[in-house]
């Protein structure tokens, strides 16, 4: 995979590059320190544009938000993650609304290559900190979106009840949602089952999940479909933000 860092501290650029490259994570092709150099080098070359853009949001003269808008008019495809210190929900709502495919407050450097893979993959990242101040509209939306860029990869395969959503590496707070679901409903659940929504609201995939608990993929996606009904819920999203506000461990 490769990636293009663009934060305006250079002592930052370069100790995610390190890290990136030293854990294999992503080869960095490129590193920035301002919006307006970001969205030149990202056109200025097709070998320039890398698989995923980690950008910063505060920067001089052109900021990472308008960067990201600039590069996504021109390249509507392109796989945008911001990594940043402010996690103010004016900062959250427009970078969804941009169409950024993730949104992380900078914490653990170690976060950020699992977070550029999941990309990558095909899901949506926001830290732990992020996901707990989006409105319902707002994390509806994504969710949405992120079905329809699904169905038009080709992918239908239980699209609308698998979503994939990574919650950076964190725990999926309580959002600022009506999906409550009471305690007593949890218990409905067999061990294997709660087992498996406890995991989905840590943020692992299916993949992490069957390793985990030494299951298939196949029979980790069958058992969160189960899961989904029994709870009537919609998605494995909506599984984790009620888990977690049913006071579930």
């Amino acid at each position: 995979m490769k990636t293009a860092i663009v934060d305006d501290d250079p002592i930052v650029c370069s100790s995610l590059t390190t890290i990136l490259e030293a854990t294999n994570a992503a080869e960095v092709l490129w590193t920035a320190n301002d919006g307006e150099t970001a969205v030149t080098n990202y056109f200025d070359d097709p070998a320039n544009r890398p698989d995923v853009l980690l950008i910063d949001i505060q920067m001089p003269g052109v900021d990472g938000l308008e960067a990201a808008r600039r590069i996504l008019a021109k390249d509507k495809v392109a796989r945008i993650l911001f990594l940043t210190t402010f996690d103010d929900k004016e900062y959250i709502d427009q970078a969804i609304a941009l169409g950024a495919k993730g949104y992380l407050v900078k914490q653990d450097a170690a976060s950020v290559g699992p977070a550029l893979q999941a990309v990558m993959a095909g899901q949506v990242v926001l830290g732990a900190q992020v996901l707990g101040k989006l409105s319902a509209a707002t994390l509806g939306s994504t969710v949405t979106n992120h079905i329809g860029d699904h169905v038009k990869a080709g992918n239908k395969t239980d699209v609308n009840r698998e979503t994939d959503f990574m919650a950076g590496t964190n725990p999926i707070p309580s959002a600022e949602t009506s999906i409550n679901v009471p305690a007593s409903a949890f218990e409905t659940l067999s061990a294997r089952e709660r087992d498996i929504a406890r995991l989905v609201a840590q943020g692992l995939d299916n993949h992490d999940i069957a390793a985990q608990l030494y299951l298939s993929e196949g029979t980790v996606r069958n058992r969160i479909t189960n899961v989904l009904d029994k709870l009537s819920l919609a998605n494995r999203t909506q599984l984790a933000i009620a888990w977690l506000n049913a006071g579930q461990h």
